[in-house]
């Protein structure tokens, strides 16, 4: 080959490698970021969703499964520690954030109120996403000054995960095998006795070390069925209440009888259960594809006896109601080709269409089709958690930074409920700090 024609043919390769990465046959590039944890070692190159399982698998391997469907667009995924808001501010504040990203419907004002996420009804409607897709629970938690500021897969609660072998030897079940739940805070009080004393194991699994979420969660429900108003005014809480008062003594009375684990943290706790440590877990929706999978493997705690999933009972003679919010995919407000924009709109259809799948983490899903479906019907305990869809309770849509007021009730609720506060004090502390938060938004 003569020092001539070599040259001739390496600006040859030259040109078609440029063009090869030219724009027009590039793909256009999304960066997405989500909680949900990692999971690579186990699905991070699954396209088929069917055989992922929990939250983690399912959303890592229907990512992939959108990548590998539309060869024009590219999706770089970060996952971030849950939930991620320091991390989602600090980029925003930087100019820098993703350009769509998990937020849970109780946050999205948070956002939306500075102006940092994209009103989505017009990519929506440019794909064939109605907003009458959705449920009414979840079109609420996406809607803020009548727009659609998030699409939503689902709504989730927090649930009695229930050892039934356990429950079984505690002499708490029906004739039919179902298990007794307590319909008073006394008789709450009365079948915690008797599962201990019968059992020699705490009636609850309760992940209180290094957590907030779960206290809060708990009193938000416990204050619902009392019909209290405590967020009448979004901008001033009244939470030193009676009412809030008599939850915190119930969880107390729980903590100081030995009637709940003491000294996990989630992880341990979701062990503890699955070791058979304890007769309820309370735990959320996104466990239930994760424990059902354990109680169909046989030596398993939950095998022996069976697993049985319900809401909250009913406690107090109030509104039938336990606290529930949801996830969303939100769109950052910046600069973006019609490309991107295009390209955004395509993803969120994606999950749209997929809400099925999202829903078998145990999320009731935030399409009415798929709520409504055979599909949906059998899956394992949606007929004991299907209630959920007309009890679950967000705080009102306009109350701004509720996971800051949800970690200043969780470690006011702490410090009461292990003897480190009185219980008014407590809520006398819990009820200032939340309003001097709210004051200097």
């Amino acid at each position: 080959m003569t020092h001539t024609f070599r040259k001739y043919m390496l600006a040859a390769a030259s040109v078609i490698a440029l063009a090869g990465a030219s724009p027009a046959f590039a793909a256009t590039e999304l960066t997405v970021q989500r909680f949900f944890g990692a999971c690579d070692a186990d699905f991070g190159t699954n396209t088929d969703v069917r055989k992922a399982v929990g939250e983690c698998g399912i959303i890592t391997s229907l990512i992939n499964k959108f990548n590998a469907d539309n060869p024009d667009v590219h999706v770089t995924v970060t996952t971030v520690e849950w939930p991620g808001y320091d991390q989602l501010t600090a980029q925003f504040a930087a100019g820098d954030p993703p350009d769509i990203v998990t937020i849970h419907q109780s946050v999205l004002a948070d956002y939306q109120s500075k102006g940092l996420l994209m009103p989505l009804d017009d990519v929506l409607k440019s794909v064939g996403v109605a907003s009458s897709d959705f449920t009414d629970a979840s079109l609420n938690g996406v809607t803020k000054d009548g727009k659609i500021y998030g699409l939503p897969i689902d709504n989730w609660t927090m649930l009695y995960h229930i050892n039934l072998d356990l429950f079984k030897k505690a002499d708490l079940l029906n004739a039919d095998g179902t298990p007794k739940l307590p319909t008073s805070v006394d008789e709450l009080m009365a079948q915690a006795k008797q599962f201990k004393e019968k059992t020699g194991k705490p009636y609850f699994v309760q992940n209180l070390a290094n957590e907030v979420a779960l206290y809060t969660r708990n009193l938000y429900t416990y204050l619902f069925q009392q019909d209290s108003n405590f967020f009448a005014d979004p901008k001033q809480v009244k939470i030193n209440t009676p009412e809030a008062k008599k939850v915190l003594e119930m969880y107390k009375a729980i903590y100081d009888n030995g009637y709940t684990t003491k000294d996990l943290d989630y992880a341990a706790g979701i062990n503890a259960f699955l070791a058979g440590e304890g007769g309820v877990h309370l735990n959320g929706t996104w466990v239930i594809g994760d424990y059902t999978a354990s109680s169909e493997k046989a030596g398993t705690a939950l095998n022996a006896g069976g697993y049985a999933v319900y809401p909250y009972p009913q406690l107090f003679p109030g509104k039938k109601a336990q606290y529930a919010d949801g996830h969303s995919w939100a769109v950052s407000q910046k600069d973006r080709s019609d490309e991107q924009t295009a390209a955004i709109g395509k993803f969120l259809k994606f999950f749209h269409d997929n809400d099925f799948d999202w829903s078998r983490t145990g999320h009731l899903p935030a399409v009415k089709a798929v709520l409504a479906s055979d599909q949906f019907k059998a899956l394992p305990h949606r007929d004991t958690i299907s209630a959920i869809a007309t009890l679950g309770t967000p705080l009102p849509s306009t109350v701004q930074r509720q996971f800051a007021i949800q970690d200043i009730i969780g470690q006011e609720m702490s410090a009461a409920i292990t003897g480190q506060k009185e219980i008014d004090a407590a809520l006398t502390d819990m009820e200032q700090r939340i309003n001097e938060l709210l004051a200097n938004i």
